[in-house]
């Protein structure tokens, strides 16, 4: 009896008998014809070597020597002694979202994950409550449309990922080599001006993601964002990925009317890089297997070498667009719709050029209903804010906030009867609905807490900010001022290092240069009657400079 074709010849120390081997012979026939196999009971497959590290960069030998989503025990035991986290620790935290504030603060900062920035009542109360109680009370919103809370202690780090997964938000994967928060228009769903609902396909693609290894090993930080046409745009093209929904009115050779993504790559916010249109319409029900394909492509050919030539901007430097999308179609298996780049024949949407539209009071689509975009000056909100918007949410409109890549909110939903009680609610609790060229458009850097370089308290420009507005506009209502100066070139992200990530791609001398010399003077005189290189020395001002006690607006002291 041949027992060769046999995955075992003994069962517990005890050779086969030729009867139960010629019964297990059958048996295994039967089930090689129908295809199926125990897995189980196939022989070891020989021990792979293990990959030589010696020859790879730190990062890329840290993540294999253990990958850093295995890496919560080792969290847990940084905890329970208290301790900072060494160089190799340092960098697997951040893919639960936790950075190490060293060398300014001994303490983390956790970064979370948001998905479209769209956020229900009960989790805004517990991230506040959160922020109350194991941190210092500093909460920013990003210019990702999602929260960072600052000043955790070592000790408190699982315990505030375990809340922050309580109410069903998460932080994984929202540092280092991962893709990021997903960004979308916060207003998707109500916009009377929008093409498409983005929310849908942005909450559907965060959890391929998230239930998908492959996602948390990338050559480096990887961004992407929908835009469905909208009043509140999302600023795709500053993306690795960006898609951007347009309207086909006629009919073209294959490509039908109806709504399709127009798709971008190559977007880096501070790189003075935007993505370049890929020359392709995709159908909205095709996008995400678009995304993760192009995605795909990215991991297994992204530079491993040289982490300031890693990103997606590098790969096309070397990779022509025709080449990357010939690679996704491999993968697809089937062509994409092809269209002319940057084309505007045959596409058409329309919808008015507004001033911050993230800011004030616009109607929805839903009939007597409203949204609101608050103005939070450079991002930085209390806790005790939050749980006064979570009130007014839950009051006057349906339980729901909305962050924007304005670092603002939108709470949505609001009823006609209802909007002058809910301005009012605001201006009591130190926010504003209303728009302004200044206030609205400025934006700043959530980078870490004391700049590295220059050691200033950038987040402290809030009160200087809200102070520089009010003095400069109050010769002129904000809504007379023209929007066509200040609008279009402070909206910028102001920082505190001699690198600036501008929202706009423009720099600090080109910005000031552009600015009508009226206004400048206009400007200096409102902030004291001494030049400031406005904007970029602005910011490079201490916090002391503007006054810490401003309107109660500074930073809790440490």
């Amino acid at each position: 009896m041949n027992t060769a074709t046999l995955p075992f010849t003994e069962v517990a120390g005890q050779k086969l008998t030729g009867e139960q081997s010629a019964y297990l012979e059958g048996l295994f026939a039967g089930l090689r014809n129908r295809g199926l196999s125990f897995a189980d009971v196939e022989p070891n497959p020989a021990a792979q070597p293990a990959k030589a590290t010696a020859d790879l960069i730190f990062e890329e030998r840290v993540k294999r020597e253990l990958h850093p989503l295995d890496a919560y025990p080792v969290l847990l035991e940084h905890a329970a002694a208290n301790k900072a986290p060494d160089k190799e620790a340092l960098f697997r935290f951040k893919w639960n979202g936790l950075f190490f504030l060293t060398p300014n603060k001994e303490a983390f900062m956790a970064r979370l994950r948001i998905p479209g920035g769209q956020l229900q009542t009960f989790q805004l109360r517990e991230i506040a409550k959160v922020a109350q109680e194991l941190t210092s009370g500093y909460v920013q919103i990003t210019t990702r449309a999602n929260f960072q809370i600052r000043l955790i202690e070592m000790k408190d780090a699982p315990e505030v990922l375990r809340r922050i997964q309580s109410v069903g938000l998460h932080t994984r994967g929202a540092g280092a080599d991962n893709i990021r928060n997903l960004t979308a228009n916060p207003t998707a769903g109500i916009d009377p001006h929008e093409l498409i609902d983005t929310l849908p396909l942005c909450h559907q693609l965060g959890q391929i993601i998230l239930n998908d290894r492959a996602f948390y090993d990338l050559p480096r930080k990887f961004n992407i964002a929908f835009d469905g046409g909208g009043l509140i745009g999302t600023v795709e093209d500053t993306n690795d990925i960006g898609l951007r929904a347009v309207k086909v009115e006629n009919e073209s050779g294959d490509i039908k009317p109806g709504v399709y993504f127009r798709v971008a790559l190559g977007g880096a916010t501070g790189h003075k890089a935007f993505a370049r249109d890929l020359g392709v319409l995709v159908k909205p029900e095709e996008v995400l297997k678009v995304t993760v394909a192009l995605v795909r492509v990215y991991i297994a050919n992204g530079n491993r070498g040289d982490r300031k030539k890693a990103r997606l901007k590098h790969l096309l430097e070397t990779w022509s667009l025709e080449k990357y999308l010939e690679e996704t179609e491999k993968l697809l298996g089937y062509k994409l719709l092809r269209a002319a780049v940057d084309s505007k024949p045959g596409t058409q949407h329309s919808k008015p050029e507004l001033p911050h539209t993230h800011v004030g009071v616009f109607p929805q689509k839903q009939p007597g209903l409203n949204y609101i975009g608050v103005a939070v000056p450079v991002g930085q909100i209390t806790p005790k804010q939050m749980l006064r918007l979570s009130e007014i949410a839950e009051l006057y409109g349906s339980s729901e906030v909305r962050l924007t890549v304005w670092q603002n909110l939108i709470i949505p939903n609001i009823p006609d009867a209802f909007i002058e009680t809910v301005k009012k609610a605001l201006v009591k609790m130190g926010l504003h609905w209303q728009q302004s060229n200044l206030r609205s458009g400025i934006i700043a850097c959530t980078g870490q807490l004391l700049l590295q370089v220059r050691r200033r308290e950038h987040q402290g420009s809030r009160a200087g900010t809200r102070r520089l507005s009010r003095q400069a506009l109050q010769a002129r209502p904000a809504d007379q001022h023209p929007p066509h100066r200040l609008s279009k070139f402070l909206r910028s992200t102001l920082h505190g290092r001699h690198r600036t990530a501008w929202r706009e791609g423009q720099s600090r001398r080109r910005i000031t240069r552009r600015l009508p010399r009226l206004r400048r003077r206009r400007i200096r005189r409102a902030s004291g009657g001494r030049p400031t290189g406005f904007p970029g020395r602005l910011l490079q001002r201490s916090h002391a400079d503007f006054g810490t006690n401003a309107e109660g607006l500074s930073p809790p002291s440490q």
